[in-house]
């Protein structure tokens, strides 16, 4: 029996630790891009989400929920509102309405298709000249927006009906503050 066993360790290779390295690299930059693609960061800032979200909260958007479906009323969006640039910070405001509904404002009560929405989200009852009796028949590719301070929201009141692919994602969980850590209640 040769019991010629070798102590010495194995050698690494110059070209194999770079590969290594450099492919560990890359999947920690393609992990980070895929995340920010499907899962971005987003910070609010100003009233017009309270009493439900403050200003310098910061949530996590879900692209991915609204790659296999579409928005719901209730779901907090993240959208381009209309008529902003690129370079404009992107609202978020509470989906009210669907493509081929029909939104109505009747002494400060919203309607949804003729039925009064219930929304215990809204900070306070909406002051007469900011919420006059009007309404909107959204298109087949249209949502209304409306941010949960209706006296204090730059809406769709304001700048008319999203269209589909001005919609960024849903907030879905909120990591700043702490105290405030969790999922998004849409009140559904």
């Amino acid at each position: 029996m040769n019991a010629n066993i070798s102590t010495d360790r194995p050698r690494l290779r110059r070209a194999g630790l770079l590969f290594e390295v450099f492919s560990t690299l890359f999947f920690i930059v393609a992990v980070y891009s895929l995340a920010e693609m499907s899962i971005p960061r987003s910070n609010l800032d100003g009233p017009s989400m309270q009493p439900n979200f403050y200003a310098g909260q910061y949530l996590l958007i879900s692209r991915v929920h609204y790659l296999f479906g579409e928005p719901q009323p209730n779901d907090v969006a993240v959208f381009q509102a209309p008529g902003d640039t690129p370079d404009d910070p992107r609202l978020i405001k509470r989906v009210i309405g669907v493509p081929r509904d029909t939104i109505e404002f009747i002494d400060q009560v919203v309607y949804r298709n003729g039925l009064a929405i219930d929304e215990p989200y809204i900070n306070e009852p909406c002051e007469p000249r900011l919420c006059p009796d009007r309404r909107w028949e959204l298109g087949p590719d249209q949502y209304f927006m409306m941010g949960d301070n209706r006296n204090h929201s730059r809406d769709s009141r304001v700048f008319g009906p999203v269209r589909r692919e001005a919609i960024v994602g849903e907030a879905v969980f909120r990591y700043w503050p702490p105290e405030r850590f969790g999922t998004i209640n849409t009140f559904r």
